[in-house]
């Protein structure tokens, strides 16, 4: 019996316990790669012409973790980055494995309290930072909050309002007071010689912490969600492999490193099989990453939806050679059935595959075969991955029956260690060794399973249950809707109302009652959003999650304005 089947007719899953699970440290498996193809690409970034093969990134990995253990970082400290994606972050990904030193990934939009907080949340001995990006000065930044650097004489960094950061080590080649400046950092670990590596190395344990990455922080101060060596590697391994990847493959990575999509399934989900990163430059940009794909012959491609929908919106999307291309991954937030179609036959993605999960899971939980049916690949989050167990739970707890729609929570290796220095919000969250996701879905008698949306997204108009997902789903089918998000408002007769934000495809131009024309007689009356605005983007989260939470804010204002 296939056991990613419900049995005895209730929501609950579990997926294939073959291959059995990888029991090696990141170094370990990087090993066996760069052994298998050292001569192969092992990464490319397109924006600086970049290029390493499997050994070459080896020997730089090397030469960082050196340096490091050189400053004096030990196993079990905790080094934040702060950076777009550069090749310096790929290579402090690796080389804080190799050292067993707990990688915090910054987010690269975080601001002065953002910053401030996640550095002192973990305790981080030392920062790895970017000059900037974008509008963000991220050396001025850091100036502010620390102005102890101006004066700083070499030695560990005493900053008042950071106890534990001892070292800001800075990419690029000018010189700042206070910043140690990482190819410097390199330099000083010239004297460790390999076997000194492979000593720290050697004292890892698979269920060491390695990586704690920090959750949006929509709905209060953000978690540290702790990830193990096994976490990961294994994730990433499983993933890629349901996209049947190779050595042959090369993947194109526009999302962001910070994230679990950008460094497990990206970069890590490679690295176990030996597939060729490509990278279109530090942030994503559609013509940027169109360019990739074309001239570095990429098989895959990741993305969020609404950077599908900008790609396939490019005006000049036929110059581009996407004959390559064959899989990729859809995630990050719910998948427009519509946009998984035009994916599927614009960008000749035809075994793309769609991923659902959560950081605190590793990410992914539930993903869809490259040969599953096309009507399941595009409505559906596919089946539970290997050593993963999935179940869909009512408001008391108990399974729920097949068909019903409940929580997703999930339990099994990807399941985070927990928050970090956080035991409280850590039991909320993991019950019995289930992860509770706040997600709503529905599982099928064939083990497929759907996202309805998040619990607390859930509309109440006038006693009516109403679920935005449902309803994004069916704008989006109107042609001329790029994206949509509807929450609620709230109303003095009916509780809520519901509200629908939409940006239009690019040189179209709808209107309200287009809008409401498109609904009529299609979906009942209730679910009619009574506030149609458009605009011009939505406030999302670099991952492509729709911040609801502030367009519910505006729209209040508005409203009573």
């Amino acid at each position: 019996m296939d056991s990613r089947r419900p049995a005895q007719g209730l929501s609950h899953v579990s997926g294939v316990t073959r291959p059995p699970l990888i029991t090696k440290t990141i170094t370990q498996v990087l090993r066996e790669t760069v052994t298998a193809f050292a001569d192969r690409p092992a990464l490319v970034f397109s924006a600086t012409g970049q290029r390493w093969t499997w050994a070459e990134f080896a020997a730089e990995v090397d030469a960082l973790a050196a340096g490091l253990l050189a400053l004096g970082l030990r196993r079990g400290d905790r080094v934040g980055i702060w950076s777009p994606n550069r090749p310096e972050w790929v290579l402090t990904q690796f080389a804080t494995a190799r050292l067993g030193i707990i990688l915090v990934n910054i987010n690269p939009a975080y601001r002065l309290a953002e910053l401030e907080y996640a550095l002192n949340k973990v305790g981080c001995r030392a920062l790895i930072t970017a000059e900037r990006f974008k509008t963000s000065d991220y050396l001025e930044m850091l100036s502010s909050l620390m102005p102890e650097l101006s004066s700083a004489a070499g030695g560990p960094l005493r900053a008042a309002r950071f106890p534990q950061l001892e070292f800001v080590i800075k990419i690029g080649a000018a010189p700042i007071a206070g910043m140690l400046r990482l190819d410097d950092v390199v330099a000083g670990g010239q004297a460790i010689g390999a076997e000194q590596l492979d000593a720290v190395t050697a004292s890892l344990d698979i269920d060491d912490a390695i990586n704690i990455q920090f959750t949006s922080g929509t709905t209060g101060a953000p978690k540290g969600a702790t990830l193990s060596h096994r976490n990961i590697v294994n994730n990433a391994f499983f993933v890629v492999s349901g996209m049947r990847f190779t050595q042959a493959d090369r993947l194109c990575i526009p999302v962001p490193l910070y994230h679990c999509f950008g460094m497990v399934l990206g970069t890590l989900g490679c690295v176990t099989v030996g597939a060729t990163m490509v990278f279109p430059g530090e942030g994503f940009d559609a013509q940027a990453t169109l360019s990739a794909v074309s001239e570095e012959s990429c098989t895959a491609v990741y993305g969020v939806p609404s950077m599908f929908s900008l790609m396939l919106d490019a005006p000049n999307l036929d110059r581009f050679k996407l004959g390559s291309l064959r899989t990729g991954v859809m995630a990050g937030a719910l998948c427009p059935i519509e946009l998984m179609k035009r994916v599927v036959a614009d960008m000749n993605m035809r075994e793309v595959t769609i991923c659902y999960g959560m950081t605190e899971t590793s990410p992914v939980s539930f993903q869809s075969a490259t040969d599953d049916p096309i009507e399941r690949r595009v409505s559906t989050i596919g089946r539970v991955q290997p050593h993963v167990e999935v179940k869909i739970v009512g408001p008391d707890g108990a399974t729920l029956p097949v068909g019903q729609q409940g929580e997703i929570c999930t339990r099994g290796y990807s399941v985070m260690k927990g928050y970090w220095d956080d035991p409280q919000r850590t039991a909320e969250s993991i019950v019995d060794g289930w992860m509770h996701s706040g997600d709503l879905g529905v599982i099928d008698e064939e083990g497929y399973a759907t996202v309805v949306g998040r619990s607390k997204d859930m509309v109440i108009r006038g006693g009516e249950n109403i679920y935005p997902r449902e309803i994004e789903e069916f704008l989006g089918g109107f042609s001329k809707v790029r994206e949509v998000q509807v929450f609620g408002v709230p109303d003095e007769k009916y509780g809520e109302e519901l509200c629908a934000w939409i940006v239009c495809r690019d040189g179209c131009v709808a209107s309200e009652e287009e809008i409401r024309e498109f609904c009529r007689d299609k979906i009942a009356h209730f679910k009619v959003p009574r506030y149609i605005r458009f605009k011009t983007e939505l406030p999302m989260t670099a991952t492509g999650k729709a911040q609801k939470f502030k367009m519910r804010d505006e729209m209040i204002k508005e409203l009573d304005a």
